[in-house]
């Protein structure tokens, strides 16, 4: 589910017969439930707007979630690989990173 550049899990509880899941890529524990996917995508746009409305009220910045940068650990001989493959190739490293990971994603 998305909502306002929000991601948020989908998750069902059989013992409890509710859905639930939380906001994905920030620190903030955002959480929502609902008995019917209706209910659930409503909590869901209501825990976001409450907490965008909450961090307006405090005068503090939401946290963006998926900003497009993030580290990457890889061992040093893949990484010095890459960087000559990227550098014999006219390209940085990190359009080699974003190519290789936007194929795989579409892939599969």
């Amino acid at each position: 589910m998305e909502y306002k550049g929000y991601v948020g899990s989908v998750e069902f509880s059989e013992e409890d017969g509710l859905f639930y899941g939380k906001v994905m890529g920030i620190r903030a524990l955002i959480s929502y439930e609902g008995s019917t996917a209706t209910e659930l995508v409503n909590d869901f746009h209501g825990a976001v707007d409450d907490y965008l409305a909450l961090c307006e009220e405090n005068h503090t910045e939401p946290e963006c979630a998926y900003k497009g940068s993030f580290n990457v650990r890889i061992s040093p001989e893949l990484h010095k690989q890459a960087v000559i493959f990227a550098m014999a190739h006219n390209m940085s490293l990190n359009s080699l990173v974003e190519n290789s990971i936007e194929q795989a994603v579409h892939a599969g």
